[in-house]
């Protein structure tokens, strides 16, 4: 079998991928797998990581508003499915699946006019630009929500499968990755972050706890990603505050294992993207959640409420959130065990135990 997989511009978009390479290699160990990315993209060195081959096409988003840009845009989705076509052509695969961003537009229209087998996974509920030009075009698709059908101009091509997760989401690695992390049980280990390409309202707070709470409160350890982009200003404020002298504290630029480290934590503070929730419910995490209000159509905030809704997660709205705010309700998951346990058990109700069998399945039969 070979497959393969396009999706860029944020992890949120590279990690269904990765996830679903992850799938098929355990079923079929002899597969051959190979990506499409932009050449500047974060999915380069999170794809390198992992050892696969790397194909490029160009691409780029079409403003919303009136921009010069927009006419290299317009020219790029012409030209690039046609570069496409070259690499596609040399790796022959029996099927190309995209994962969203713009980059999936080029290869999966190059791969369709090749008659090659064609599916995109959504996992959010409202369908992003790519997926939406890509609709008459792919042979399936793919959605973590049966609510995105009704966005859909072809909802007899889809299914619901849920998202793919990748290898390490359990509750089984916590105990392993504390251990080596130095964090005995009864002490308390706070992940956070804000996406693959930071957050500054985050990361602010986040840094601005770490000194007032974390620093001064035994037993509480904290590690936070900031983003490629946003490091260096965020460790300026890091070490401005003295808190790189303090071993239970940590900032990253971003986190590679983080399957481990979202298992070993006690509570987690995050962006609310569906891959993150699922993320999240599927390792029963006590959450606090910063949607973004800068993405389409407000669903990080939707996705939020619906779980906040249920009593499975905290929602902050991030024109509130301040570092006094994180403080309040960190020490409230930590301070009342029921809260906590509550929190955890209605999150993991939303994950779907079963979701990485459902799309090895429809890729079978897509094959």
């Amino acid at each position: 079998m070979r497959i393969l997989l396009t999706g860029g511009g944020t992890a949120g978009h590279v990690n269904p991928a990765i996830a679903i390479a992850q799938i098929i290699k355990e079923n079929d160990p002899k597969a051959e797998i190979a990506f499409a990315g932009t050449p500047k993209g974060i999915e380069n060195r999170l794809v390198e990581k992992e050892g696969y081959r790397m194909y490029h096409a160009n691409s780029m988003g079409i403003s919303r508003n009136l921009s010069p840009k927009n006419i290299y845009a317009l020219w790029l989705a012409f030209y690039s499915p046609i570069k496409a076509k070259k690499f596609i052509r040399e790796f022959a695969p029996d099927i190309v699946i995209g994962t969203g961003g713009y980059v999936c537009w080029p290869v999966l229209k190059a791969a369709s006019a090749l008659n090659i087998p064609t599916a995109v996974h959504e996992s959010n509920v409202v369908p992003g630009f790519a997926i939406r030009m890509l609709e008459n075009y792919v042979d399936k698709i793919l959605l973590n929500f049966e609510k995105t059908k009704e966005f859909l101009k072809h909802p007899e091509k889809s299914v619901t499968v849920g998202n793919p997760m990748r290898t390490g989401f359990s509750v089984g690695s916590r105990e392993k990755t504390r251990e080596r992390l130095g964090i005995n049980e009864n002490e308390k280990l706070i992940l956070s972050f804000g996406g693959s390409l930071g957050a500054d309202a985050i990361n602010n707070a986040c840094i601005e706890m770490m000194s007032s709470y974390v620093k001064n409160t035994e037993g509480v350890y904290h590690i936070h990603a900031s983003g490629d982009k946003n490091y260096g200003k965020c460790k300026e404020k890091f070490d401005s505050l003295n808190l790189q002298n303090c071993k239970r504290i940590k900032l990253e630029k971003y986190i590679n294992n983080m399957p481990e480290l979202m298992s070993a934590s006690d509570a987690v503070i995050s962006r609310a993207g569906a891959m993150t929730l699922s993320e999240l419910a599927l390792t029963k995490k006590a959450s606090i959640l910063i949607p973004s209000p800068n993405v389409t159509n407000n669903h990080q905030y939707k996705n939020a409420k619906a779980l906040a809704d249920k009593n499975a997660a905290i929602l902050i709205e991030e024109k509130n959130l301040t570092a006094e705010a994180l403080t309040q309700n960190i020490k409230s998951i930590f301070e009342d065990s029921a809260k906590s346990a509550e929190l955890q058990n209605n999150i993991s109700l939303f994950a779907l135990q079963d979701a990485n069998r459902k799309v090895y399945e429809e890729i079978l039969k897509l094959i």
